[in-house]
């Protein structure tokens, strides 16, 4: 029977589902056709497998070539499938042993000398694989990534010839070898001057991932701050690690395998459009927020980003996904990070600064600040001023700030306290969990509610609040939350203050 079944693995958001590649010869005129909603790329395959097949010294069979990409619903893109569509053209002409072809999953681009290209999304088809139970045979230069997926038996292979020897057994293909680890130098809070009550925010942000906002002037070190949060990050959990590399491996801006178990941290200009941060296109990308999952996303100068860029944030920020739906189809992507912004207290910059160099109207500030909407302004948890610093604390030989790996010791004994006691970091936490978790005295939970009261706060404030007083009270190891630990959380939402004010 001139029939053989080829397994593969198509792409769809961070998903990787399979793909039977069937290829049946018949009679009549050479022809090779592709079925199975194939996308251009795909069609032109026949070109580059012919090219392929004759290159490595087979025969091309003169005869008439069906090709289905099964399901025939899902849609196929890219050149992944050249390798299992030219196995398959072989096997079905008796050229190589089609019995040993139910035993691997193959992906990969065939240039027309036959060698084998790499393709994206190497990681999540080889996390498949493994749950299939399949050995998996990728181009040498995926090999790396491939080998990431622990689980996973995988092989790499140079040329299609390679492939066809393993095949037929009279050639041992190598084992995918993931690269050594290397170390990258993460910014230390050292560098950080004065500042005491913003590292102490970066400390219980760290601490129970809360999203945090820092408002200062021209050049008083928000950005300094902002990039110092990573290194404060506990060490990402294998399966986190996993989930964030299969993320950047469909993203198209390539997976560095030796750099996987880092946290991300990105920072866009703020002229990036909605698109750029949710991801998008007729073929769905992965946007800056999932590429940030389990790691940091700064934002630059919040206020002169576009308002509808800034608002397609408000969802992702209490769901930890984004759904990415287009015409031809839809996909869901993770999107649990940490949010970092920045901004100017006024246009120029200098409101509230003692050398008086503000001329803003209160009206031009209030229409500066308005450009934050009231409902993303709510989902930050806290709201930190960065002041300018004197000159003496900028002097060689003044004293440095409190080192990176102290104050991470301290945050990763409060982020296992979180862990022990309801399985995720504080900012995670639902509404339920904060009830149970986050109960407070008497006379603290009165304060809460005069507060609440003064500065006309929402149900989701409230909450926010006492998850950031829950992680303050982890970092003291403290039982339950204490009234210092609750007024501390209340003195980081700046911005609700100003509201409550003119509120009034």
């Amino acid at each position: 029977m001139s029939l053989a079944l080829v397994h593969s693995r198509a792409r769809a958001g961070v998903s990787a589902p399979p793909v039977r590649v069937e290829v049946h010869l018949s009679g009549g005129l050479p022809l090779t056709h592709i079925v199975g909603l194939p996308e251009a790329a795909v069609r032109e395959s026949r070109d580059r497998v012919r090219a392929a097949i004759l290159c490595s010294q087979f025969e091309f069979p003169a005869r008439r070539i069906t090709v289905n990409l099964a399901p025939a619903d899902l849609p196929k893109d890219g050149g992944r499938f050249d390798l299992p569509i030219a196995l398959g053209i072989l096997a079905a002409s008796g050229q190589i042993d089609r019995n040993t072809l139910n035993e691997y999953e193959f992906l990969g681009e065939l240039g027309l000398t036959g060698e084998l290209r790499t393709v994206d999304g190497i990681l999540p088809a080889a996390l498949a694989a493994a749950r299939a139970g399949r050995k998996l045979i990728v181009p040498l230069g995926s090999g790396a990534e491939a080998a990431l997926a622990r689980d996973v038996e995988a092989y790499t292979a140079r040329t299609l010839l390679e492939v066809c020897a393993a095949l037929n057994r009279t050639r041992q293909l190598p084992a995918a070898e993931a690269p050594p680890p290397q170390l990258t130098l993460i910014p230390d809070m050292a560098d950080v001057r004065g500042q005491l009550h913003a590292r102490r925010a970066l400390e219980v942000a760290a601490a129970g991932n809360h999203h945090i906002l820092l408002i200062g002037t021209p050049g008083c070190g928000k950005t300094l701050l902002a990039s110092r949060l990573p290194g404060l990050l506990p060490e990402a959990s294998e399966a986190e690690a996993l989930e964030t590399a299969a993320i950047a491996s469909v993203s198209g801006r390539g997976l560095d395998p030796s750099r996987w178990r880092q946290r991300p941290y990105r920072s866009p200009h703020h002229t990036a459009s909605a698109v750029a941060l949710v991801g998008g296109g007729a073929d769905p990308r992965p946007g800056e927020i999932s590429l940030s999952h389990n790691g940091v996303l700064f934002l630059d100068e919040l206020p002169e980003w576009d308002r509808k860029a800034l608002e397609v944030l408000r969802e992702p920020l209490e769901s930890g996904t984004v759904t990415v739906s287009r015409a031809a189809r839809s996909s869901e992507f993770p999107a649990r990070f940490q949010l970092v912004a920045a901004m100017n207290p006024c246009p120029c910059g200098w409101a509230g600064d003692p050398s008086g160099r503000c001329r803003c109207s209160p009206e031009h500030i209030r229409r500066y600040r308005a450009r934050i909407s009231g409902p993303l302004m709510d989902r930050i948890d806290l709201h930190i001023e960065v002041p300018r610093l004197p000159p003496q604390d900028l002097r060689p030989d003044a004293p440095n700030g409190e080192a990176t790996f102290l104050i991470r010791a301290r945050v990763e004994q409060a982020r296992t306290v979180q862990l022990q006691r309801a399985g995720k970091a504080n900012a995670q936490l639902g509404q339920a969990e904060t009830m149970a978790f986050c109960r407070l005295q008497d006379r603290d939970q009165a304060l809460l509610e005069r507060a609440i009261e003064r500065l006309q706060l929402s149900a989701r404030s409230m909450h926010r609040i006492l998850r950031v007083a829950r992680t303050i009270a982890d970092l003291a190891g403290a039982e339950d939350i204490a009234t210092p630990h609750l007024t501390e959380a209340l003195g980081y939402r700046r911005m609700d203050r100003g509201q409550g004010q003119q509120a009034a």
